[in-house]
């Protein structure tokens, strides 16, 4: 692994500068300045769940009005059962059912066949489940999956779960320049040469090799380096002598020529900034394509962990409601507005906890303590492995302090980044001050997001506070080996991703992908918290006193999700009343090889009463 230092790129401001050569954005952005500030009242009332609410009053709903589709959906108000196989309710007690009926976008009834067809009536559309299983739709917790739609939209994926070496990749985006006619852009990202074995990077000589007729830009999987062929560089107009940006560089050989590699975006923007779909790709198509793919994971809630990322504004916000009323989406948003925006920007914007409907909602408030562990910037009580480097504490204790009392008090849930242990001790105190400020901590239900280094003393603390932990369980899985061979050593690295540790103390958790760190696919999350098997030495598992069961990471990616989104009373389990989410599996996840359950098939994915995929 190669010791590149960067931070957490989806957590930085920097991020959002991708975006600024997108029109949709600009627009979005112009529109807001002619209103007197953005605000969420531009003529949208989300309070309720019928298309007609979405557009009450106001120029701006009327133009929205034109842009949807005239048919929204295609819920049926029939009730149907589903029976003859395994219905896992993922209740408090985990119980398990015959049947479940759905009736327009709620569940009917949950129980034995009898019960069920019982309450469902003899009109029914009765659907022979054949021995198959039943779950709650999957949530994934910490996605950004506005500002990430776009990249998707724009850039295919390279990185490690599909590619183990550069040279599988080199082979790849040889094949897409063969199928792609001369001219047009080959554009990649996830590239990481940090644990994809050879080149350290990508030069002129390596992509110019595959072409020359199409322009070629790989993005790093860290957000911070990328790579371009010759042709890039040319079609964005970057001349041979062009000079470092501050805070950038345009690398060059011991010549002083051009080598293709870039550090830092003021840097890569220059050619990037050239590639016509980044500019025209809408944002809100583009989260609606995203969430469709999604439906093959089971997924019917996501969530956006840093609002105002896209547009680098409250203006994301726009997104987040035009996408919510189009009923064009097959999962849930859940949303929370980023802090390197500022509080009184939210504030002015008229932007609240609950903001939205049940398809997309504000549902609490992102603040940062820190930066990437394998970034080397996530902040350590002790250096990293063989270095004096401690890492950066990107809000400093006192204003995370602060900030976290300031958004507490005025009703806001906190998700607060914290990798480090250095870092996890500074949000606990600034969880501690909020409480010691006189909030119902029940109320803020306060969580760390990747919570990656805990210590016992910590879990403490986390229960005392009522603070709950969301892991990026691909830590463990992707970069588990040089967590102990390059970040931190054997020692510190047992306390990465500590699922079972804190599920004994009695302290709630979830299981993420942090999209675009890694994909949601919540089955192969699953499996990595149970086994907790690393990519690079399969036999090799890290912290084994550390895996969980079977159950227990299904409610990291179910309930206890619902819960740390504030909507655990519509879904995350298969009961009554609760909206009808749920994804049909060909197999019971607890009766298969732990090693095969990313191999479970999704069936069917049902969001809202809608079927949004079927295999």
């Amino acid at each position: 692994m190669t010791k590149l230092v960067y931070g957490c790129a989806c957590c930085s401001a920097d991020f959002g500068k991708l975006f600024c050569s997108n029109d949709a954005v600009s627009e979005l952005k112009e529109k807001a300045a002619t209103v007197d500030g953005w605000s969420c009242n531009w003529g949208f009332d989300l309070g309720n769940l019928g298309r007609r609410d979405f557009l009450k009053g106001g120029a701006a709903a009327a133009t929205l009005a034109a842009m949807l589709p005239t048919q929204v959906g295609a819920r049926s108000n029939t009730t149907i059962v589903f029976t003859g196989g395994t219905v896992l309710t993922v209740d408090d007690r985990f119980s398990e059912a015959e049947a479940i009926a759905i009736q327009g976008n709620r569940i009917l009834s949950v129980g034995t066949d009898g019960e069920v067809r019982a309450v469902a009536g003899t009109d029914a559309l009765v659907v022979d489940l054949d021995g198959k299983t039943v779950l709650p739709g999957f949530i994934d917790p910490h996605t950004h999956v506005i500002a990430g739609s776009v990249v998707d939209a724009v850039m295919e994926y390279v990185g490690m779960a599909t590619y183990s070496t550069v040279a599988e990749v080199l082979d790849h985006i040889a094949r897409r320049a063969a199928e792609t006619p001369a001219g047009e852009w080959l554009v990649f990202r996830n590239f990481d040469p940090a644990v994809q074995e050879g080149l350290d990077e990508l030069t002129f000589a390596d992509l110019d090799a595959i072409s020359t007729d199409h322009p070629i830009f790989v993005f790093n999987a860290s957000g911070h380096l990328a790579y371009a062929n010759s042709t890039a560089f040319q079609v964005a107009g970057v001349p041979a002598d062009v000079e470092n940006p501050p805070g950038a560089e345009f690398v060059r050989d011991k010549d002083g020529n051009l080598t293709g590699v870039m550090k830092n975006n003021v840097a890569f923007l220059q050619v990037l900034g050239a590639y016509p779909a980044l500019a025209t790709t809408d944002p809100v198509d583009a989260v609606v394509g995203l969430l469709s793919k999604w439906g093959q994971h089971g997924l019917t809630t996501v969530s956006e962990l840093s609002l105002g990322g896209l547009s680098q504004s409250p203006v994301d916000t726009q997104v987040l409601l035009e996408a919510a009323a189009s009923g064009r989406l097959s999962a849930r948003i859940r949303a929370y507005p980023f802090y390197t925006i500022s509080a009184e920007a939210w504030d002015e914007a008229d932007v609240r906890p609950g903001t939205g409907n049940a398809i997309g909602r504000i549902a609490g408030y992102k603040l940062v303590a820190d930066g990437s562990n394998q970034g080397f910037t996530g902040l350590q009580r002790e250096p990293y492995l063989n270095s004096d480097n401690y890492g950066l504490a990107y809000t400093p204790r006192e204003k995370l302090v602060a900030l976290a009392v300031d958004r507490a008090t005025k009703g806001w849930h906190l998700a607060i980044h914290g990798n480090g242990d250095a870092a996890i001790d500074n949000v606990l105190d600034a969880c501690e001050a909020v409480r010691d400020a006189g909030v119902d901590m029940s109320r803020v239900r306060a969580r760390i997001e990747h919570c990656s280094i805990l210590h016992d003393e910590q879990i403490e603390r986390m229960k005392d506070l009522g603070v709950s932990a969301s892991f990026l369980i691909g830590h463990v899985h992707y970069w588990g080996v040089a967590m102990r061979d390059e970040v931190f050593g054997e020692e510190k690295a047992q306390l990465l991703d500590r699922c079972k540790s804190v599920e004994d103390a009695g302290v709630g958790f979830t299981l993420h992908s942090d999209f675009m760190v890694t994909d949601p696919v919540p089955l192969h999350m699953i499996e990595m918290a149970v086994t907790r098997k690393t990519w690079k030495e399969p036999d090799y598992v890290l912290a084994p006193q550390e895996r969980i069961s079977v159950e227990s990471a299904i409610r990291a990616v179910t309930s206890e999700a619902a819960w740390q989104l504030f909507s655990d009373h519509e879904i995350g389990s298969l009961e009554p009343g609760k909206f009808a989410d749920l994804v049909i599996l060909d197999q019971d996840p607890r009766a298969v090889d732990p090693d095969s359950l990313k191999d479970i098939k999704v069936l069917e994915t049902w969001m809202d009463g809608r079927q949004v995929y079927k295999a």
